[in-house]
């Protein structure tokens, strides 16, 4: 990973290129076909209707983005892994932070599918209906958290242009997010990963998600995807992101350093079992 950026208070605030992948392996919702066979891997349901998110994500591409592509990467993980039944009651995250452990012939299709399922389900938690008055951006980040934000980024205004200039950045697919160190007292990173890796690998502790893949965006905004970037701090949620913050501080101690942290990480996340 390739460090971009650095800090306004204590050098810059660290951007960093490159990461990969986590985990869902959904207790509540769909299977890719409908099928309700126990060790297939789940569409989760989301926290909110199609249409919740608007204006900010209107009813079509969200319906879209969830119905269509996340299930796609869920019926491709169960097929996957429909040969292999003693990988089919793993986890999404084991898989992805095992996968010397998969078979070469299904590796990559672990990872890109496994990833896809993982990142997306973690997205969807991370929005949420717009709090408060659309033109004041919805209800701001408060407590440890507003402050580690305004301890790396100087402020919260000048961390989201930064997010949304990297997330603009990105050259292709990928995703943009903000995340937590083990080191360094735990400080806050920007990391962007390509296609569906998560920086979870990486042994950090992802917080905040943006995903930047056209089908995300494309339907409403095009190929506008600075729109889309200003338009979606409207529904994040911070409450959310706040609880992630919180359960990674709580667990920091007891994790081990970076390069042992993928095969030892705990899971952090709700509906990712």
């Amino acid at each position: 990973m390739t460090k971009l950026l650095a800090q306004p208070n204590r050098t810059q605030p660290r951007v960093n290129r490159g990461a990969t992948p986590v985990s869902a392996h959904a207790a509540t919702a769909l299977s890719a076909d409908g099928v309700n066979n126990t060790w297939l891997h789940m569409l989760p349901l989301l926290p909110y209707g199609y249409a919740a998110l608007e204006p900010a994500i209107d009813r079509q591409s969200l319906k879209l983005h969830h119905s269509v592509h996340h299930k796609a990467y869920v019926k491709q993980l169960n097929q996957a892994l429909l040969e292999y039944p003693a990988l089919q009651r793993k986890s999404a995250q084991w898989l992805l932070l095992n996968l010397e452990l998969i078979p070469t012939e299904i590796r990559q299709k672990i990872k890109n599918s496994a990833g896809g399922h993982v990142n997306h389900s973690l997205f969807w938690q991370a929005m949420s209906p717009q709090l408060s008055d659309h033109a004041t951006g919805g209800v701001d980040p408060t407590g440890q958290l507003a402050d580690a934000i305004a301890r790396e980024f100087s402020s919260l205004d000048f961390f989201k242009t930064l997010f949304t200039n990297t997330a603009v950045s990105v050259f292709g697919s990928g995703w943009v997010w903000l995340v937590r160190t083990q080191e360094d007292d735990g400080r806050l990173e920007l990391i962007t990963t390509e296609g569906h890796d998560n920086p979870m690998a990486q042994g950090y502790y992802p917080l905040l998600l943006c995903d930047v893949w056209e089908h995300a965006y494309y339907l409403q905004y095009k190929n506008s995807r600075r729109e889309y970037l200003e338009q979606w701090w409207h529904v994040v949620n911070w409450r959310e992101v706040e609880r992630r913050y919180a359960e990674a501080k709580h667990r920091a101690a007891a994790l081990p350093q970076v390069s042992k942290a993928p095969k030892l990480l705990t899971q952090l996340w709700r509906h990712a079992a």
